[in-house]
Formats: C-alpha cells, structure tokens, sequence
C-alpha cells in the first residue's frame, strides 16, 4: 500500500470515529445507525463496512484502544519487589496513563458511558491479576490474621482506580494528570496498602 493510499485509508479511518463520537454524544448509542455515521463522515455505507464490520466492532475497536493506553504503561515497569511497593513508580505510571486518557477524552467519555465503565473495570481487573497475581500471592497478605483474597485486593484497587477517574474526566475539574496521581496515591498508599501489610518504599 502506497503513503498516500495509507494516509486516506487512516484519515477515514479517524473521521468514522469522530462521526460516531459525535452522533454518541448527540444521540446515544442505542440510537445510532449505519447510515447516521456514514453520513455525519460523509463517506458511503461500503466505505463504513470497508473498515468496521458493524456499530459494535467499531465500539469494540474503541475499547481495545482505551485498554491498551493502561496495558502499554503497565508492562513497562515492575511495581511490586519482594513486598515493597514501588509508590513513586506506581504515581508515574499513573500520571502516564492520566497524560494518555486526556489526549483522547472523547475516547474514554464515550467508553465510561454506563455498562461500558463496569466493563471496562473487569477487564483492568483482569489485566492486573494477570500481571500480579503471582505476586501478590507471594506476599500472602494478611489482616488480623485472615489472609485476603488476591483477586479481593485487585478489585478494590481497580475500583478505586475506576471511581476517580470517572469523575476526573466527566467533571469540569482543570486538576493535571499529575496532581491527580498524586491524590490517588495519597489516598491508597498511606492508608490502605500498609493496612494489607505491604510495605511502602517512597
């Protein structure tokens, strides 16, 4: 495929996106067709099919787009030696990712929309557990005694994670990506991750 071919191919690749991200706002999801989006790209139907199956493999494709911009930072950095938390590590990650999602608002405004934001959780959750489980396993954490559940502690953190971010990018708040994992860390570290019985290295 030649550049220029390339470049259209992407351009319309991009301005069905747009389309689709406009019309969401306008109208909401449900209420979306096929021709809607061609029209508000204005391109032709075959033009639409040409790139996405349907209206879900388009919202599918968005998704992957958003877990990714959290997996790429993710596999970066280990976080967690023997049972230090890397906090310093883990608040840069986070601006990183904060840094990502704010570049592509519409992105993540579009994907934090209703069900899309528990599932959107589930696969974060998903995500870290595949990472750390092992991990934290290793670290058998405990509280008075009674072992807590791994996939207990992933689900917390994630919705904290989740909860914060929602209404970092739905409010009017001008808060920086820095800032805001600088709270979130704050928030977490000093209280909840040393309760568990890790120990924190700042």
């Amino acid at each position: 495929m030649s550049k220029k071919i390339d470049l259209r191919v992407k351009r319309t690749h991009k301005m069905i996106i747009e389309a689709f991200f406009h019309l969401v706002e306008e109208k909401g999801y449900d209420c979306i067709k096929i021709q809607d989006i061609a029209d508000e790209a204005m391109i032709n139907r075959a033009t639409f099919y040409a790139h996405f199956k349907d209206k879900q493999d388009l919202y599918e494709q968005i998704f992957d787009f958003a877990v990714n911009a959290f997996t790429s930072v993710i596999d970066t950095e280990q976080i967690i030696v023997s049972n230090r938390i890397k906090v310093k590590q883990i608040e840069l990650l986070l601006a990183h990712i904060y840094v990502n999602i704010q570049k592509n608002k519409k992105f993540f405004l579009t994907i934090m929309d209703g069900s899309s934001n528990e599932l959107l959780r589930k696969k974060l959750a998903e995500i870290i557990y595949e990472k750390y489980a092992d991990i934290l396993a290793k670290l058998k954490i405990t509280e008075n005694d009674i072992e807590v559940p791994i996939d207990f502690i992933i689900e917390y953190m994630t919705s904290i994670f989740i909860g914060t971010l929602h209404w970092w990018i739905t409010s009017d708040t001008d808060m920086s990506p820095n800032h805001l994992a600088r709270l979130v860390i704050k928030l977490v570290g000093n209280g909840h991750l040393t309760v568990l019985g890790l120990e924190i290295d700042k």
